[in-house]
């Protein structure tokens, strides 16, 4: 059976198309992907991505343990005043030994030590990982399947959160969350009463982050499952539209934002990914897992000998799709992510391809069509970005 989230059944409520997601039931949408991707853009939408594992680690090596597991570097979270109840973020990957990536995750630095998010695909895996780098490490590691998570994005979309936050808290919890910049979150102080009898949720209040991925201004909500509903239908009464897994990779792949298991795997160095920016390579002595691999993968990049991601534009016909070959100059790679772009209305792609190309064609109907290489990175705020 399925595992299915704390809004299962408001999926089903609001007509949407459920789909298998790694062993979950999940909304791919609730009538037009195209129009759910637009109101993203062009106002507020909702994501449940409760699906995915929030994992906790605390203890007297918390920190240390960390720097070691992380290929970024927890130690520059460490100008985070945590016992007010604020964070900071980053983004990392988490390597193996030979510097391939095991997951991509959301690390928060919290009050009792830190806050992974990863991917539902990988939790398993990760865990087992991570249980297995903590020997000599006094570090507690927790999944903690009892929280929901619910993201919303759009340019509207801090405005109506608030707006919402301060029906169920208060106006300065409300503030606290406007004036949160990017990659920073703060815990509200205490949980709301629930709708239907005022007693307050267990043990856990709301988490706030300003992160996502859609290339949009917007918040995740970590809270508890319990909630998740109340949250949810205060959100969609205020306006803001229920979005699929189908508009949430149509909006991540305008964003040239990574998918786990497309950009990149164990087999994939991330440099191969567009991810060097997101290693730490100083203090030198840190010796996090991967560190010598993923070094010599660096070099090898540098020296022309190892492909790299990039951005592949078709503004003609046709549509780029994942797996197809893009021939370029210098040899051949293929389009990791693809498909049509509502926003610029025209295909995109991201594609690993030998590094120095300078032209690229892609197969498409039996034909080598050409297509423009440009950073992988292609809308921003609603607004295309290259060139």
């Amino acid at each position: 059976m399925k595992q299915r989230t704390p809004l299962y059944q408001h999926h089903l409520d609001a007509g949407a198309s459920m789909v298998d997601f790694a062993g979950w039931a999940m909304p791919l949408h609730y009538g037009s992907q195209l129009q759910e991707h637009r109101r993203v853009r062009e106002a507020a939408g909702v994501f449940d991505v409760s699906h995915m594992a929030v994992v906790d680690v605390e203890g007297d090596n918390a920190r240390d343990y960390m720097r070691h597991l992380l290929a970024n570097d927890v130690a520059k979270l460490d100008s985070e005043s945590p016992q007010r109840g604020e964070s900071h973020a980053l983004y990392s990957a988490m390597l193996n030994h030979e510097g391939g990536v095991i997951d991509d995750l959301i690390v928060y630095r919290m009050a009792f030590g830190y806050r992974l998010v990863v991917n539902c695909a990988t939790a398993d895996k990760d865990l087992k990982w991570m249980a297995e780098q903590s020997a000599g490490y006094d570090v507690q590691i927790t999944r903690r399947p009892e929280l929901g998570i619910l993201a919303v994005h759009g340019p509207e979309s801090i405005p109506t959160v608030c707006s919402v936050l301060k029906d169920m808290f208060s106006e300065k919890e409300a503030d606290t969350v406007a004036a949160l910049s990017n990659f920073r979150g703060t815990m509200l102080p205490q949980a709301p009463p629930t709708a239907q009898g005022g007693s307050d949720y267990p043990e856990e209040s709301f988490f706030v982050a300003r992160t996502g991925y859609t290339g949009e201004k917007g918040l995740e909500v970590i809270l508890p499952g319990a909630a998740a509903p109340d949250l949810w239908e205060r959100l969609l009464t205020a306006g803001v539209q229920p979005v699929g897994l189908g508009a949430r990779d149509s909006l991540r792949l305008e964003a040239g934002m990574n998918l786990y298991g497309q950009e990149m795997d164990e087999t994939v160095s991330p440099v191969e990914a567009n991810m060097a920016r997101t290693i730490a390579w100083e203090p030198q002595e840190r010796d996090f897992i991967g560190r010598a691999p993923v070094a010599a993968h660096l070099q090898e990049q540098k020296a022309g000998k190892r492909p790299f991601l990039t951005g592949l534009v078709l503004e003609g016909r046709g549509v780029l799709r994942r797996g197809q070959r893009a021939v370029t100059d210098r040899g051949e790679g293929r389009i990791t992510s693809g498909g049509f772009s509502p926003t610029l209305r025209h295909s995109i792609a991201l594609a690993t391809i030998p590094s120095g190309s300078g032209s690229c064609e892609v197969e498409l109907r039996g034909e080598m069509t050409p297509v423009r290489i440009v950073p992988p990175n292609f809308v921003r705020f609603g607004k295309k970005v290259f060139e």
